[in-house]
């Protein structure tokens, strides 16, 4: 009997161990100070980055997770709406965003998550726009003033993407403050992308929110309509956000996400490449491997 109980002791004492050791595997796989990979490099730990259905940041995950594995990081991509990263970063369940979109589109999200999450104060792209966009064709068409006197025309509707989006938000307080009589109709950037394509196509009406950067005003022939009160605001810069820790926890990559610029010829063809190619991470590669002295700037010591 006192045999059995020292060996149920002994295999105790071991479970023990085992969890522990479990426990500082997966510390240390966080912190970046990891296990060896399958092909005998380090492991500097994983990042779980957010990702958005949006073109530009479906490109700058893609680029961001092969410059991040070529450094020994391994990158999962988790496919969110704004609304539920911004909650899992302030929860600790993502690392990092890489779009936020300030001073208007995602103000709310600053104010609602600041003491929560980290949003940093460097941007990596700083010549953003966001508006109603009409086809060059509807010439009558100039400013969001005067979409009221065309409301049957768009059989008032705008047509939108993602719920939850700042920029949704803002054209909703857009729709109150012009006093439109139109419905905003929620969907996903393909979708609203695919109605544009259809209405040009049929030169048909449509209105939609849109962006810039973004690769279909290099397809299609859009405008901006005219927003005198300024709803959208003006120039908008993009910064990047990330749980509270993140910084301590991969302090070179924190860095370099702060050194990381692009203009618009950089995220222009990125976004090209990435949409031509089979994979969005063979685009984002091929990008990598051409551009390799402008990735250097950003990861430099």
């Amino acid at each position: 009997m006192r045999f059995i109980k020292s060996k149920l002791l002994l295999i105790g004492l071991a479970f023990v161990v085992v969890l522990a050791a479990c426990g500082e595997s997966a510390e240390s796989d966080k912190k970046g100070s990891g296990d060896a990979k399958e092909d005998g490099t380090e492991n500097k730990g994983t990042i779980e980055m957010a990702q958005i259905n949006w073109a530009e940041n479906i490109a700058v995950t893609n680029m961001w997770k092969v410059i991040l594995e070529d450094q020994d990081y391994e990158v999962n991509l988790k496919l969110l709406d704004m609304g539920t990263i911004m909650k899992a970063l302030a929860e600790d369940e993502l690392d990092i965003n890489l779009e936020v979109w300030l001073p208007v589109q995602d103000q709310a999200y600053l104010q609602e998550y600041k003491d929560e999450v980290f949003f940093s104060e460097e941007t990596w792209y700083d010549n953003a726009k966001v508006g109603l966009v009409v086809p060059k064709y509807l010439e009558n068409m100039n400013s969001i003033e005067d979409l009221n006197k065309h409301a049957d025309m768009f059989e008032g509707e705008i047509t939108g993407f993602d719920p939850g989006a700042g920029t949704m938000e803002v054209t909703e307080d857009l729709i109150k403050e012009y006093d439109l009589d139109y419905e905003l109709l929620p969907s996903s950037e393909p979708a609203m992308i695919t109605e544009i394509a259809e209405a040009i196509k049929n030169e048909e009406p449509i209105v939609a929110p849109l962006w810039s950067p973004h690769r279909v005003f290099s397809q299609y022939d859009l405008k901006y309509l005219e927003d005198p009160k300024e709803v959208y605001g003006g120039v908008e810069k993009i910064h990047h956000a990330a749980r509270q820790g993140f910084a301590e926890d991969f302090p070179k990559v924190s860095k370099w996400m702060k050194d990381w610029k692009m203009d618009d010829d950089s995220i222009g063809e990125l976004m090209t490449y990435v949409k031509d190619a089979d994979e969005p991470i063979d685009g984002a590669r091929k990008w990598v491997e051409e551009n390799q002295d402008l990735v250097n700037q950003w990861i430099k010591e």
